[in-house]
This record gives structure tokens, C-alpha cells and sequence, in this order.
């Protein structure tokens, strides 16, 4: 008698839920907001969790998060229910994401490793200003800024967004990613003269 009881009761949630999920997918491909706004109440903390434990990072987290909301939101057109799920096809996205993150990150410790390996080789030769600043940037001085100019100078150079593409993808006030912007290379331009001060010296 239970065991027909648990049996009425799971099978219509399970039913609903598909259908619901069903619904949500309808909206999105038709560009409803408030349908995107539940698709990512929905699915916002599984994507924050696979990215968290994959990159081991909650701001690269945030990052990816990001992108794959905006991703399906731009690409919803491309979402085939008879292919699988909505859910499904969030993890999928969400798994490139991933997958683009760490190469970006394997990228940056490339070119500092041959940064690094440039400078050595060639200590005396004075390069041009903009090498020098992807040498503070991606070597030293970028990992020392705070936190909110260290964010701002990652997405400017490594994704070459603009101060207003900046506070749209963080939701920072334009005139904060300004200021944050130009303390962050304050403080780059002083550590570029101090490194130069400190080699002079020796």
C-alpha cells in the first residue's frame, strides 16, 4: 500500500519537472528574461560548482559562470531539445568554458615562463614599454595589486575589453573601473621603476 502511495506521488513531480524544464527552454529560445532569470536560478550553482572544482579558484568561478550564462544566452538559438535536455546542454557548455579557462591560464604561465626566460638572457637590453608592462603584468606586479585593479587589468589586457565592457561584466560603475584602472597602472608604473632602480643599484 506505501510503496503504491510513494509511486503516485513521485512519478507526476517527475512528469512536472520535465515539463517545467521543457517550458523554461521554450522561453529562453524566445528570448524570455524572466525564463533566463529561472534558467539561472536553476542552474547557476551547478555551473559555479564545476567551475569552482575544476579551477579551483571561486573568481576564475565567477568568471566562467559568466560566460556560460551569457554564452547560452546569445546562443539559445542553437539549443535542440531533441538533442537532450536544457540542463544538459548547460553542463556542455559550461565543460568548453572550462576547458577555455585553464588554456588561457596555461597561456599566461607560458608567456611568463618565456618572459622570465627572456629577461634573463638578455638583462642589459632595453625593450619597449609595452613588452615591459606584459613583463610586470603577467610576472609580478599584477599579482601584487588589490584584488579589484587586479580584476579590472586582467579583463583590459588578457581580454581586451573596454572600461565599459569592464562594468557591464563585473556590474562595477563605469567611473570605479576608471579609477581602479588607472590606480592599478599607478601602481605597475611604480614597480616598474622600482625594479629598475633595484637592477641599477646591484
Amino acid at each position: 500500500m506505501s510503496m503504491k502511495t510513494r509511486s503516485t506521488v513521485v512519478r507526476p513531480a517527475a512528469s512536472d519537472e520535465a515539463l517545467y524544464e521543457d517550458e523554461l527552454a521554450r522561453g529562453l529560445r524566445a528570448a524570455d528574461e524572466d525564463a533566463f532569470a529561472e534558467v539561472y536560478r536553476r542552474w547557476g550553482s551547478l555551473v559555479h560548482t564545476m567551475a569552482t572544482r575544476s579551477l579551483g579558484d571561486t573568481y576564475e568561478a565567477d568568471d566562467v559562470t559568466q560566460q556560460v550564462f551569457l554564452g547560452a544566452w546569445r546562443g539559445r538559438d542553437g539549443f535542440r531539445p531533441e538533442r537532450g535536455p536544457l540542463g544538459a546542454w548547460l553542463v556542455g557548455i559550461t565543460r568548453r568554458k572550462i576547458v577555455d579557462a585553464l588554456a588561457a591560464r596555461t597561456k599566461r604561465l607560458t608567456l611568463a615562463d618565456s618572459v622570465a626566460h627572456d629577461a634573463g638572457t638578455r638583462p642589459h637590453e632595453e625593450p619597449a614599454p609595452d613588452v615591459v608592462l606584459d613583463r610586470v603584468l603577467l610576472v609580478d606586479a599584477l599579482s601584487r595589486l588589490p584584488r579589484a585593479q587586479r580584476e579590472v587589468l586582467c579583463l583590459a589586457f588578457y581580454e581586451d575589453l573596454t572600461q565599459a565592457e569592464i562594468a557591464e561584466r563585473t556590474g562595477m560603475p563605469l567611473g570605479t573601473v576608471k579609477s581602479h584602472a588607472r590606480r592599478g597602472l599607478l601602481r605597475l608604473r611604480r614597480a616598474v621603476e622600482q625594479g629598475r632602480a633595484d637592477e641599477n643599484a646591484a
